[in-house]
């Protein structure tokens, strides 16, 4: 029994869901890129409007939403999230889904060490997060080419959509920490989209202190 085929293969569908979901945001982010810009000092008035406060808490930078790499820079603080649900849902169900389901047993008959089982587990989601993060990035240079052409930064806009994978990887240690923890967590994606929204919160309250400090 080849465990690692066996995981790749069950995490194939959550990995295409959340895959051209991400891709499906970047086209949709992107492609209102150029309306923006048409009217960024309109845009750039209106945002003067919002208080200082609001604006850093999201993300947003009056002097740099009109160019192509600070309006997806704002665009990714979505992507992100999208992106650590995904990797949190990964490392939260590498532990917790056999005792869940009950199979814990039955895999650690075979002739495999624990070790060696949770090894493909975590090399399987792994790869999941590779191929994810390969078609975004993809996507995303495809969308810049389409809506600007050559004229954008494509050091620093590779270095802000490779950013998510690091990410990714962080939120997935976690969810391995949260399923050693509780391994016998009912309902992943609750858990996960708990976790990520409360750390959501917990960067807008620390970017308002700073502003306050």
């Amino acid at each position: 029994m080849n465990i690692f085929l066996h995981e790749l293969k069950a995490y194939r569908k959550s990995t295409i869901i959340w895959t051209l979901s991400l891709v499906a945001m970047v086209v949709l982010f992107l492609s209102m890129f150029p309306s923006f810009s048409k009217d960024a000092e309109e845009f750039k008035k209106l945002l003067e409007g919002f208080p200082v406060e609001l604006r850093k808490a999201i993300g947003l930078s009056v002097d740099s939403i009109a160019t192509l790499i600070g309006f997806f820079s704002y665009a990714f603080l979505y992507l992100k999230l999208a992106g650590a649900i995904q990797a949190m849902n990964l490392g939260t169900s590498i532990l917790s889904k056999e005792t869940r389901e009950k199979t814990a047993d039955f895999l650690l008959t075979k002739p495999v060490t624990r070790t060696q089982v949770v090894t493909s587990k975590l090399l399987a989601a792994l790869v999941s997060l590779v191929i994810t993060n390969i078609i975004f990035i993809a996507a995303t240079f495809v969308m810049a080419a389409i809506v600007e052409g050559d004229d954008f930064n494509k050091e620093a806009l590779f270095m802000i959509a490779i950013s998510l994978f690091f990410i990714q990887l962080m939120f997935m240690a976690l969810g391995i920490i949260v399923s050693v923890i509780f391994p016998r967590i009912k309902s992943v994606i609750s858990v996960s989209l708990g976790t990520v929204f409360g750390f959501f919160m917990l960067g807008m309250i620390s970017r308002r202190l700073k502003m306050k400090h």
